[in-house]
């Protein structure tokens, strides 16, 4: 009902203007330096205006804090140490500049002190310190920095033992192990081959050279796969270049396909002279994973997690459509395999409520596990006992989810967390970290602060790093203690600079949903020159999920994507996260489970009429709408379900059939394929292209050529069907690019620009106005 009332009022707002400049306005005029004023909002312009912003935080294994501190656009890595509460230069800068210049031989862009690339820095044997940079390893101490001479081995990504002196790596479908001192390299395993490999990356939207694996702690076992793709279907591209076309092809399997990707799990012994081989004594298991539609979560394979000793491991086997984990326990030794615990839901089962993470642990020493379950509508945390696969008892509870699980003591019996919604008159999305004994007691909140925090833990779990703020607020960095008590602020985020050049903070909304009753959060960007006497055109950036959702931080971040380089060419931009998107409940989240055509479309047609009610400011009739990937896809749907709402569409590399997509992700949220006796299909009518005829706004299509994640043929589709349903629309096809476009990013943000300002604004845009990234 609520719908169908959201589109009524929209059509009536129609019947009063329609495109271009709003009734009563002269057309606007956009010009040159308008461009320039929108340009000078994005990241590359806006982040060296700030001051004192803290980035790439990281612990040491003798518990103190690396960080990067900006000032001034010159950028200093530093070191605090907890028991002094001071800071100061982690090495000498200009020193490893020198040696990085010395290294590269002329050959490159020259280091710079004040503006270090990215570096990976752990403690050295002699006490100073190792930082790894895309150049190679350089060493620093008493004595200065040099770079570190490393034996020739092969190029090879691999995933590092426990203590860092070996790596493993695939090679030719096999397995493999290098010694990091000598270079000298070990094959582990000898009967892999084409499409049936061990540790190997695939996903079909993901191929990748790297090693899918898990070591034991004491670095003498690895835990592993063999990954069967032979009967996986091929996903082909054809390169654009002179004379005969290259081809990549690789295994991509599609939902509904009768053959996807298995693996075989098995166990790799390298105790003894020669490794050893363990089949796991159990069938073949699904690719799937609990916090993806691949293998690998945020921080490697989670799903996988062994004993401290060494002896046995556990993880979740996951069915094909998701609706069961199955949490089993292995004897790294026999290979012998027992199931503990399972659990079923009619929906997805998830193990964290936002997927990159998992929420469950092993726990042999104390004979339990740790379980997320999302059974009470909410996520929230179980411990079980691991011999009898009983409830022990509930650790939190309440409506609101936990987040992430940061750090465990299983010695001291208690457990450190993110949570989102717990604290009472928040926005329901903003993380605080809480502490919960594995005993009971009560949630203990600590970090009391009424923002969105980001935390990062040290390994002890001794101290966090507690970076606090919201979209509006400078960010507030500072070290606390395993209770919460502040040792020291690091950095308070200057914006004075920022803000002398003209940018203006977004604005938070909040609206209800297509039921009238559910509260849904927004973000808005206007211009800097905003006049509330003026009626402005509103674009909608939209990712409908299921996985994550429009908004693309609630943190400060000194530019969000293009929102308000858009909004500054004379547009309200909005981002909303609407029903059927994740952390908030299970309900809200599987709205459009089995529905995926839902896009969220009808909450983003309620907010409009809302927004539109609310503020006078606010044109509903010249609306549009932009998105990537799933944006993409619920763009078009946007311009073919509500043609008299949206009028302009610029809908990116989306994956507009799922049945033309990867298997994992269609069938973990639409369902495994069901053929019914009419000849459907329960994806029939999910599709865009059967509705292209409905198109009656101006609507673009980009597609990168070489998209190895959304393959072109899925806006080829609607392209086709465009043609023979008659319909004007426009087209740009990017020979080179893949999913997220490259070095073709910036002339594709042009183009965007130009469309809305030329569809929605009715203004002629500068001719060609050339957008470059600045470093």
């Amino acid at each position: 009902m609520a719908r169908n009332s959201s589109v009524a009022w929209l059509l009536g707002a129609l019947l009063v203007t329609g495109s271009g400049a709003a009734m009563g306005q002269s057309a606007p005029q956009v010009t040159t330096a308008d461009y320039q004023r929108a340009a000078g909002m994005l990241a590359d312009r806006t982040m060296p205006l700030i001051d004192h912003a803290v980035s790439q935080a990281s612990w040491l294994s003798d518990g103190s804090l690396v960080y990067r501190e900006q000032t001034n656009g010159k950028t200093q890595v530093l070191r605090f140490n907890p028991a002094t509460g001071k800071s100061t230069p982690a090495f000498d800068a200009q020193a490893l500049a020198d040696a990085m210049n010395l290294a590269a031989g002329g050959k490159g862009r020259p280091a710079n002190k004040d503006r270090l690339p990215p570096l990976t820095i752990t403690i050295a044997a002699d006490g100073g310190l190792n930082l790894d940079a895309a150049s190679g390893r350089f060493h620093c101490g008493t004595s200065g920095c040099t770079k570190v001479t490393q034996a020739p081995s092969g190029d090879e990504p691999g995933v590092a033992s426990p203590d860092g002196s070996r790596e493993a790596f695939v090679r030719d479908w096999n397995l493999w192990v290098r010694d990091l001192a000598s270079g000298k390299e070990t094959q582990l395993t000898f009967d892999g081959k084409t499409d049936y490999g061990y540790a190997t990356d695939n996903a079909g939207w993901k191929h990748t050279g790297d090693a899918v694996l898990v070591w034991s702690p004491d670095g003498k076992k690895i835990a592993t796969f063999r990954q069967d793709q032979r009967n996986t279907s091929l996903m082909t591209l054809v390169a654009t270049n002179v004379g005969a076309p290259r081809v990549e092809q690789w295994r991509y399997p599609f939902a509904g396909d009768k053959d996807v990707t298995l693996i075989e799990r098995v166990v790799i012994d390298l105790s003894g002279a020669t490794p050893k081989l363990i089949r796991l004594q159990m069938p073949p298991d699904q690719h799937r994973s609990t916090c993806a539609d691949d293998l690998v979560c945020g921080e490697g394979w989670e799903d996988v997690q062994w004993a401290k000793d060494g002896k046995t491991l556990a993880f979740v086997s996951t069915d094909r459509g998701h609706k069961s984990a199955t949490l089993r326990v292995a004897d790294a030794q026999t290979g012998a395999v027992r199931d503990v615990f399972k659990e079923t839901v009619a929906t997805q089962y998830q193990a964290a409520p936002a997927l990159d993470s998992v929420n469950w642990r092993y726990l042999p020493e104390s004979n339990e596990f740790l379980w997320f379950s999302q059974k009470s509508d909410w996520g929230h945390l179980y411990l079980y006992d691991l011999t009898t696969g009983k409830l022990k008892r509930q650790l939190t509870s309440g409506n609101w989810n936990v987040a992430k699980l940061v750090h465990l003591d299983a010695a001291g019996r208690s457990l450190w967390f993110t949570g989102v919604g717990r604290e009472a008159a928040r926005d329901p999305y903003f993380v605080h970290y809480y502490r919960v004994g594995l005993d009971g007691g009560d949630v203990q909140l600590l970090t009391p602060e009424d923002a969105n925090h980001s935390i990062t833990a040290s390994a002890d779990g001794k101290y966090f790093l507690d970076t606090y703020s919201t979209i509006a607020t400078a960010p507030v960095a500072v070290v606390r203690d395993a209770d919460g008590t502040q040792v020291a602020e690091l950095a308070h985020t200057d914006l004075t600079r920022l803000r002398a050049a003209g940018w203006v903070a977004p604005e938070s909304f909040t609206v209800k949903a297509r039921d009238g009753v559910t509260d849904l959060y927004g973000q808005m960007f206007k211009p800097s020159n905003f006049d509330p006497a003026k009626k402005y055109p509103i674009i909608t950036y939209i990712y409908p999920g299921p996985q994550v959702g429009s908004v693309r931080s609630r943190s400060f971040l000194p530019a969000h994507g293009d929102h308000q380089a858009l909004a500054e060419l004379g547009f309200i931009v909005i981002a909303l996260d609407g029903m059927g998107t994740p952390m908030r409940s299970k309900t809200f989240q599987d709205v459009s489970y089995g529905n995926m055509a839902d896009n969220t479309l009808p909450d983003q047609v309620a907010a409009l009429k809302q927004l539109g009610e609310r503020y006078p400011w606010i044109d509903t009739s010249r609306a549009g709408m932009w998105g990537h990937s799933g944006g993409g896809n619920a763009t078009a749907a946007a311009m073919f379900r509500y043609p008299d709402v949206y009028k302009v569409g610029i809908a990116e590399s989306g994956n507009h059939e799922n049945l033309s997509y990867e298997d994992d992700w269609g069938e973990r949220y639409q369902g495994l394929l069901v053929r019914k006796p009419d000849g459907t299909t329960n994806y029939t009518g999910q599709d865009n292209a059967p509705l292209a005829s409905h198109l009656k706004g101006k609507l673009l299509l980009i597609h990168g050529m070489m998209d190895d994640n959304v393959p072109p043929q899925s806006t080829l589709l609607v392209v086709d069907a465009l043609i023979k349903a008659n319909k004007d629309f426009d087209l740009l096809l990017l020979p080179h690019a893949r999913h997220g476009y490259g070095m073709d990013s910036y002339y594709v943000m042009r183009r965007r620009w130009d469309y809305f300002v030329t569809n929605l604004l009715g203004a002629q845009p500068p001719h060609e106005f050339e957008l470059k990234m600045q470093f």
